[in-house]
């Protein structure tokens, strides 16, 4: 019975992780047959948990709405991240109560572990105070980008551009991030056939979903580090493409995504693509890379860095 009892457990944990399950999967995952699977489902619906089955040659699973919320299992971080959403959430207008309520249910089941990170996390981090309001973003938008990810399903949405623009894009969802105080969604645009980042914010998704699609593989290995470089040169407004006399992994170490990308040459130049809103600053950067440079455009670079060559080689002549 009680092996029984933590396989069902088990089971609705799966059924609470992924949009569906096919019998085989469920049987696979649990080591159990397809027989045992069909008799641990009709456990839950007795339950009062509403799974719903697809017929088929393998039948599917899904854990569906019910008239009330059944009780959810969170694992470690999804517990973690929890507490510190209610937390942050008690100090909005119109929910304190309720966050509250919740914050005081979760808190009170969890493990000692748990308590620990939480307290780490309370205690060391902070966030630097922001007057700025964010971007307003819907909770059923960043809700329905996230089941788009989740379930790999391609996903049809009108996107206002930064010049007030409205456009329809046709995208494969795969990353929801947070990256300062806004929502990006990382995709593959179906129609341009490449990479694309577009702000939560902006998008209006278009119901139903699209078909189901295979995976590909994500366009850099740290997608947090790819995104904050396109989020940050979309904002450039000056781009600059230098000559670095270093070798190409010298001078990537030396700089963040954010700053930009490098391209190696040879085995001892490089082509650093980078960017910022002033010429003055890209001059100061370039100057701290500690390597000889040659500036390749824009023309307005060239010229400022020379008008500081002049002036430190006087600064220089009087000391």
């Amino acid at each position: 019975m009680l092996e029984t009892s933590a396989r069902l457990l088990r089971l609705l944990s799966l059924l609470q992780s992924r949009r569906e399950w096919t019998g085989p999967e469920l049987a696979q995952r649990l080591e159990v047959s397809e027989r045992t699977i069909r008799n641990d489902i009709d456990r839950l619906r007795s339950l009062g948990y509403p799974v719903d089955a697809n017929r088929g040659a393998v039948g599917g699973y899904r854990l569906g709405a019910g008239a009330q919320l059944p009780p959810l299992l969170l694992d470690d971080d999804e517990a973690v991240a929890t507490v510190l959403g209610l937390r942050a959430a008690t100090g909005l207008a119109g929910v304190e109560e309720v966050s509250l309520r919740a914050l005081a249910k979760l808190e009170q089941v969890l493990p000692r572990r748990l308590r620990r990170r939480i307290a780490a996390l309370g205690e060391f981090a902070m966030r630097v105070p922001d007057d700025t309001p964010p971007p307003q973003v819907d909770a059923e938008v960043l809700t329905a980008l996230a089941a788009a990810c989740r379930d790999a399903e391609r996903l049809r949405f009108d996107y206002r551009t930064h010049g007030g623009g409205e456009s329809r894009r046709d995208v494969e969802p795969y990353r929801l991030i947070a990256w300062g105080r806004r929502w990006y969604l990382l995709a593959w645009d179906v129609e341009r056939g490449d990479w694309r980042t577009f702000r939560a914010d902006r998008i209006t998704p278009r119901i139903p979903t699209g078909p189901r699609f295979s995976p590909r593989p994500l366009p850099a290995d740290d997608v947090t580090a790819y995104l904050s470089g396109r989020v940050s040169a979309a904002a450039w407004r000056y781009r600059a493409r230098v000559v670095v006399h270093a070798p190409a992994d010298e001078i990537a170490s030396r700089i963040t995504a954010a700053v930009g990308h490098v391209e190696a040459r040879d085995a001892g130049t490089c082509v650093l693509h980078t960017g910022s809103d002033s010429i003055e600053s890209l001059a100061v950067h370039l100057g701290l890379l500690g390597a000889d440079f040659e500036v390749v455009d824009p023309p307005e670079l060239a010229d400022h860095i020379a008008l500081l060559a002049q002036r430190y080689a006087r600064a220089v002549g009087r000391a």
